[in-house]
């Protein structure tokens, strides 16, 4: 039997991660009574209901809240201290409050000052998604074995991380626990440098002369069009993260930096070994994510 996780739970912002969660929600019936959209978004909120992605749908996330034991921002970062100065005042206790961005240190400085008494904070941030943005892209098999790691203060209420834990068990993902600076220095290096990496790549491609532009495109092997994969990705989600992520991204970045300089010299002066012990560990990592079902 499916336990009720929520009575009334708001999904602020209905693009590829809300829209997913909802979604995923369809697939699992019994975990939440009454599924409510927010998004300032008219094309998005009106999308959303001809999906048929929830229950009721609101343009002001201030009234949507009203009444929630649970509520989700699933917008950009950079957005989240003017929504939760917004909707503070209508949350009621014994409200669990969380998110899905993939910053912690910037969400817990931006959210925490604003939370009521009474209502819990428990930050998340999903290890899912594709380049794909809005309504549409939602997908019901997006946490599926994925990880979702979850940043609770140190006295954070142990029901409220329980419960958090269990809707994304709910919705098929495995869920970790760490502190937000530890978080923070994680994704930097598997996911906000990998992000920073695609997107200067495709810039250097869009900057070549006509001639080279058109030559890189049309023969582009699978390598760059992964990195282009990547690159199509929303602007200003990655924009808020890359800003509100800053330190650690700067300093995965400057560890990249003196290794892609050792790798060139390498290459200039034939230092075969050295190559070959770099692609050599790539393949085990490939291999290792492989193995735990993480590629």
């Amino acid at each position: 039997m499916v336990e009720l996780l929520f009575k009334r739970l708001v999904i602020i912002g209905i693009g590829h991660i809300g829209a997913s969660i909802a979604r995923t929600l369809q697939t699992v019936p019994g975990t939440v009574e009454t599924l409510v959209i927010a998004d300032t978004s008219p094309a998005h909120l009106a999308r959303a209901k001809e999906l048929g992605l929830g229950t009721e749908y609101f343009a002001d996330p201030s009234g949507a809240v009203k009444g929630a034991d649970g509520v989700i921002l699933c917008t950009p970062v950079g957005s989240f201290a003017t929504i939760a100065e917004a909707i503070a005042p209508h949350l009621m206790k014994g409200c669990i409050l969380s998110d899905v961005g993939s910053t912690k240190q910037s969400v817990w400085r931006d959210v925490s000052p604003f939370v009521p008494e009474g209502v819990q904070f428990v930050p998340a941030h999903p290890l899912a998604g594709t380049e794909f943005s809005g309504p549409d892209a939602g997908l019901p098999d997006l946490f599926k074995g994925r990880w979702c790691l979850l940043t609770p203060a140190e006295n954070a209420d142990a029901a409220a991380v329980q419960k958090i834990e269990a809707l994304w068990a709910a919705l098929g993902a495995r869920t970790a626990k760490m502190t937000t600076a530890h978080h923070d220095r994680v994704v930097a290096i598997v996911s906000h440098l990998p992000h920073l990496i695609a997107f200067t790549i495709c810039g250097t491609a869009d900057d070549l002369a006509d001639e080279m532009r058109e030559e890189v495109l049309q023969f582009a092997a699978s390598g760059f069009r992964d990195f282009t994969r990547i690159a199509a990705s929303d602007p200003v989600m990655w924009r808020d993260t890359f800003l509100n992520n800053k330190d650690a991204l700067l300093e995965m970045f400057s560890r990249f930096s003196e290794d892609a300089q050792a790798m060139a010299r390498a290459v200039r002066w034939g230092d075969t070994g050295y190559i070959e012990d770099k692609i050599n560990r790539s393949r085990k990592i490939r291999k290792s994510l492989i193995d735990i079902k993480q590629a």
